[in-house]
């Protein structure tokens, strides 16, 4: 059977040991969000320019100009 010291620390932690421990983990949370998301970034940069590699040329079509168009004459 388990007793209730496995679980809970007897001892009290002083308010600068509960900082540190909670910037600890919040720093370790951050940083690993942001290694997976340049990670993510890297994969999808990767499959995007091996997709426009693959894809043809596309070339756009020359813009009609348009003429003038000359205003009525008020005779």
């Amino acid at each position: 059977m388990t007793s209730k010291d496995e679980f809970f620390n007897p001892a009290k932690l002083s308010a600068r040991d509960k900082a540190a421990v909670t910037d600890t983990t919040a720093r370790a949370i951050v940083n690993a969000e942001t290694a997976a998301r340049e990670k993510k970034t890297e994969k999808l940069k990767a499959l995007r320019l091996q997709h426009e590699a693959e894809a043809p040329p596309v070339t756009t079509p020359a813009k009609k100009r348009r003429t003038a168009t000359k205003p009525a004459s008020s005779s």
